[in-house]
């Protein structure tokens, strides 16, 4: 791997073990598997080419598989998984409300349970709920712009795609390590 992906790969790794509290392997395996190719790899070719130790691997993995970031394939007369990027899988993430129900039922819990005490005690629960609320009634709206965006977007990264021919300058500040 040339230095450019594992700077990639890495800051995955820092990315998701700041931001969401995972392992950096974790992250790093998910760097790994947006770029790598081909794009199913087994965890021998995982642990290859992040350096990784049998064990790390297989705890990065069934981590994205639990999470529905990635998949296990077994292909036929092999003996060992093979592990992708779920397709789609940022859309399932965010689709799936079950999380925020379930979030609503536990806020719903402490307000049963705070419902004699001073408001100023609620408050922090009652704004964790509006923003839930808010979240479920908005979320559906915007999927038929992001479908629309989302077609548009990869039908200018195909047109423009020819052979050496450099993706455009994405925006955003990377990220600076501290690590």
């Amino acid at each position: 791997m040339n230095s450019k992906l594992w700077g990639l790969v890495d800051s995955a790794g820092v990315w998701l073990a700041k931001s969401y509290g995972f392992p950096a392997m974790t992250g790093r395996v998910l760097g790994w598997l947006l770029v790598c190719d081909p794009p199913e790899q087994t965890a021998a070719d995982l642990a290859e080419a992040l350096g990784a130790s049998a064990g790390a691997i297989s705890g990065a993995t069934n981590t994205l598989v639990r999470y529905g970031l990635a998949e296990r394939l077994r292909v036929r007369g092999e003996r060992m998984d093979r592990f992708r990027l779920r397709p789609e899988a940022w859309d399932a993430q965010l689709r799936d409300q079950s999380e925020a129900a379930t979030a609503r039922g536990l806020i719903a819990q402490g307000l049963d349970a705070l419902a004699d005490e001073p408001p100023e005690r609620r408050r922090r629960l009652e704004e964790l709920d509006a923003f839930y609320a808010f979240w479920a009634e908005r979320i559906p709206q915007l999927w038929p712009e992001w479908d629309a965006y989302r077609r548009r977007h990869l039908a200018q990264l195909r047109k423009a795609d020819k052979p050496h021919e450099k993706h455009p300058k994405r925006t955003g500040a990377p990220r600076e390590r501290t690590d």
